[in-house]
């Protein structure tokens, strides 16, 4: 099997895992390595991470609620129905992951230990490089004012 074969079936065995499930995985894992191997070399700064972590949460689930208002899909493979370009979404195209993203960083800021930060960072880059690309695509395929609304509005932030 070639390399390009070996990575297209592991980014969509990826895709098929729900995004807050390989975050709570993420931070097993963490947890795991950190009670095996204690790696505490930064400070916690919790009063930091309630204000990450809250800011993250109200995104998120602002995010989440435009979906239920709009009676569109959630799930990342599921069939989009509707493009939501308001609100959260007219200052960053993922704001549910932009969420997630932020509270699996302040798990790590309130912990103060390396591999939390290393499963924020994890988490961000497969977000970045396997699921973000595959809905962009599939909103690119689905909506005609895609390609405009994704010319004005970042990625991320």
């Amino acid at each position: 099997m070639s390399h390009q074969r070996v990575n297209a079936a592991l980014i969509a065995l990826i895709q098929r895992q729900r995004p807050p499930r390989i975050a709570m995985t993420l931070v097993a894992v963490a947890a795991l390595v950190q009670l095996l191997v204690p790696l505490n070399t930064l400070p916690s700064v919790p009063l930091t991470a309630a204000l990450v972590g809250s800011l993250g949460f109200a995104i998120m689930l602002r995010a989440w609620w435009l979906f239920r208002i709009e009676k569109t899909a959630i799930c990342p493979t599921a069939r989009t129905t509707t493009l939501i370009t308001r609100d959260v979404y007219a200052l960053t195209r993922n704001p549910m992951y932009l969420g997630m993203v932020m509270m699996l960083g302040a798990i790590a800021l309130l912990a103060g230990a390396l591999p939390y930060y290393a499963a924020a960072i994890a988490f961000f880059l497969l977000l970045n490089v396997v699921f973000c690309p595959y809905e962009e695509q599939k909103l690119r395929t689905g909506f005609d004012e895609y390609a405009a609304y994704a010319s004005r509005v970042r990625r991320w932030l």
